[in-house]
């Protein structure tokens, strides 16, 4: 399983846990994530502004 990090405010998806607060289940792999999916904390940043975290 992967990370995401959004560039604008440091918000983390990581693939492991999903984000279950906007229906998406632990699991849920980052490339199965709608187009219009946007950063849950900022808003501000949507899905192809997202990097790979790397460890």
């Amino acid at each position: 399983m992967s990370r995401y990090v959004c560039p604008d405010c440091g918000y983390i998806y990581d693939e492991a846990t999903g984000e279950p607060h906007q229906g998406y289940a632990a699991g849920t792999v980052f490339n199965e994530l709608p187009p219009t999916f946007v950063c849950p904390d900022c808003y501000v940043r949507g899905k192809e502004d997202f990097l790979p975290q790397n460890d």
